[in-house]
């Protein structure tokens, strides 16, 4: 957006003075991150800059903290937790947010925006709220403690994600093609996946990547749900800080940061794919 040549004093002031407050913001929001990453470079067991680290020697940065996060059992185990219950956890939470945003985006539904509050409710609730209610339920079912348990409450934090995402991009589809297919003799699931799905994939993929973005990095429901054979890389690096304070969780924290990049830079594409789509769309 550019300043318009018309634009009065007060508006030129505020057009430079919103764009400063966002820089601010941001900076705020991402120096912390900036601090991390060349920590986990640290050639010492430190977790403040050296000297040789300020002077930009090579001898102040290593990566001995990288390698003993893949030489390290502890960390490599809650890596291969991670890996079998967030993967799992979004496939679940796409498959019933799918089927959840397309039903709900069918005007006779009844009750449809009280569901939809209820559905999307874990993104409002404190999680620590929601973790409690979990454990409670979950030790009734059985299921506190076990991977199941851990997965399925995963899949809960994720659906309102995909509900969300899926939604929005069915504001711009168009029912018409659905009932084209339909008169041209296609049954509900071959309209589904031929029609419907194609056009609603990007909001799908975004939105199962925010579930497996939230699976990946979340720490407080397992520590309630989960048992210690269930330790997630989140566990295991509030447990570093709590009992052995240890730099590969900056080395670990960094890696997080780089996937949640990538996966967010992937959201990004889809969204814009996404738009072009629903602009592609008649009417």
């Amino acid at each position: 957006m550019e300043l318009p040549p018309y634009a009065t004093t007060g508006q030129r002031i505020w057009f430079y003075a919103f764009r400063v407050i966002c820089g601010l913001i941001l900076f705020f929001l991402i120096a912390p991150i900036m601090v991390v990453i060349p920590l986990s470079f640290n050639a010492e067991n430190f977790f403040t800059f050296t000297p040789e680290m300020l002077a930009l020697k090579a001898e102040g940065y290593s990566l001995k903290h990288y390698r003993d996060f893949l030489s390290n059992p502890d960390w490599q185990q809650a890596l291969r937790n991670s890996v079998q219950i967030a993967p799992v956890a979004t496939i679940l939470s796409v498959t019933l947010g799918t089927l959840a945003a397309i039903g709900l985006s069918q005007p006779h539904v009844p009750f449809r925006r009280a569901i939809m509050a209820i559905l999307i409710s874990p993104m409002i609730v404190p999680l620590i709220i929601s973790a409690a209610g979990m454990y409670f339920f979950y030790s009734r079912l059985g299921l506190q403690g076990t991977y199941l348990g851990v997965v399925l409450a995963h899949a809960v934090l994720g659906i309102p994600f995909v509900i969300i995402t899926v939604t929005a991009t069915l504001v711009g589809f168009d029912k018409s093609l659905t009932r084209a297919a339909a008169n041209m003799g296609a049954d509900p699931v071959t309209t589904f996946f031929r029609v419907q799905m194609p056009l609603i994939l990007p909001g799908v993929i975004s939105g199962g990547l925010f579930a497996f973005i939230t699976s990946f990095d979340e720490v407080v429901v397992v520590l309630f749900v989960g048992s210690a054979g269930q330790k997630t890389l989140p566990w295991q690096m509030f447990t570093g800080l709590r009992e052995q304070i240890s730099p590969t969780i900056l080395a670990v924290a960094t890696i997080l940061v780089v996937i949640s990049i990538a996966l967010l830079t992937t959201v990004e594409v889809l969204r814009r794919r996404s738009e072009k789509l629903r602009g592609m769309s008649p009417g």
